[in-house]
């Protein structure tokens, strides 16, 4: 089999990521259950990218363990996703269908696409969930905390062999590899998806769909232009792009608040 060329790989997976920002949806029914939101579960993004390499490092076999709690959560989480997308009747069909192109296609550019769309489809969950459960702004800086993670522990070069062993561990009877996304000769880790989730959870819970379709948007051009650094280095914390698109709309609404404020009319004084 070919291997597709690094740019073409890699580009494919900047627009997943901007696609999972797109893919969340958050249920009125569900927002009305969950309770009040906690700052605390804003830090789980950033406290998993941490704790991976923490676990990693000390148990080799944790690998392993998250490579079998992906293939069993990655597509629950899916059908979950999906029937917050509205397909409550299809979920369980199309989640089994993704995994089943998954396993037979054998790694094959259609295999690794549906590998890739179970991954996203989890994230897309887990992201709206934690939208819900913590509060707008320290969401917010947990994006940025993890990305801030990211990059220290790339650049350190602490991050880059527990990434090589868990993309290592291949499950038994050629069952798919789901604790990262792998498309032709470039791979993304599972968390670049969850910070691209966690972004749509919070632009369509606090702001609505447009806010979230910019996102997504600015999301996948800002991956695309980052991959160009790819002449240069080796590995990139792609999480960068996500914590850049949440910058640009907070600047984006921050310039349209002030705009509003010049254009309003000059309250008169009270008599």
């Amino acid at each position: 089999m070919d291997v597709l060329p690094f740019w073409l790989s890699i580009g494919v997976l900047s627009l997943l990521q901007g696609a999972t920002v797109a893919l969340v949806r958050i249920p009125q029914a569900l927002h009305a259950r969950i309770g009040r939101p906690r700052a605390a579960f804003a830090a789980i993004p950033a406290l998993s990218v941490l704790l991976f390499v923490v676990a990693v490092r000390a148990f080799a076999q944790s690998a392993e363990a998250l490579t079998y709690l992906a293939l069993i959560a990655v597509p629950l989480l899916a059908g979950v996703a999906i029937v917050m997308l509205g397909g409550r009747r299809l979920a369980a069909l199309l989640a089994c269908a993704l995994f089943a192109l998954a396993w037979v296609g054998r790694g094959s550019p259609a295999a690794q696409l549906a590998g890739g769309a179970l991954d996203a489809l989890s994230c897309a969950a887990l992201g709206g969930l934690l939208a819900l459960l913590a509060p707008r702004r320290a969401l917010a800086l947990g994006i940025y905390a993890m990305a801030a993670v990211d990059t220290t522990l790339i650049i350190v070069e602490e991050l880059q062999r527990p990434n090589s062993v868990l993309n290592a561990v291949r499950p038994p009877a050629q069952l798919p590899r789901l604790q990262a996304e792998a498309f032709g000769s470039a791979v993304m880790g599972y968390g670049d998806l969850l910070v691209a989730g966690v972004l749509g959870g919070l632009l369509v819970l606090h702001f609505g769909g447009a806010a979230q379709l910019r996102g997504a948007i600015a999301v996948a051009v800002l991956a695309l232009l980052f991959d160009l650094l790819f002449f240069v280095v080796h590995e990139l914390p792609a999480t960068v792009p996500v914590a850049g698109a949440l910058a640009l709309h907070d600047a984006w609404r921050m310039r349209s608040a002030r705009a509003v404020a010049r254009s309003a009319p000059a309250r008169s004084p009270a008599h």
